[in-house]
């Protein structure tokens, strides 16, 4: 796995250095078949660029701040979203 980090997630929609560095990442993980996960997620746009460019897993307070397990689990309940989550992991 690859992760792109939050410094360059952060100005990507305003920032064309950041634009194409985070482009480039993904292309490179997808030529490696490598996954991607973007961290620092905090707006829409972000998300939408990310998306947009092919990045699949994403991370970050636009979604939720970080949480203990319990809190976690919690959260999954409330957002009905267990079948997102993988078979191995017990919530």
């Amino acid at each position: 796995m690859l992760k792109i980090d939050r410094s360059f997630v952060r100005d990507v929609t305003i920032d064309a250095d950041d634009a194409a560095i985070v482009d480039a990442i993904l292309a490179m993980s997808r030529r490696l078949q490598l996954r991607v996960v973007a961290e620092g997620v905090e707006t829409k746009e972000q998300l939408e660029f990310l998306q947009t460019h092919g990045c699949e897993k994403v991370q970050g307070y636009y979604f939720s701040k970080p949480l203990d397990f319990d809190s976690f689990s919690d959260f999954v309940d409330q957002a009905n979203i267990k079948p997102l989550i993988s078979e191995q992991y017990s919530v």
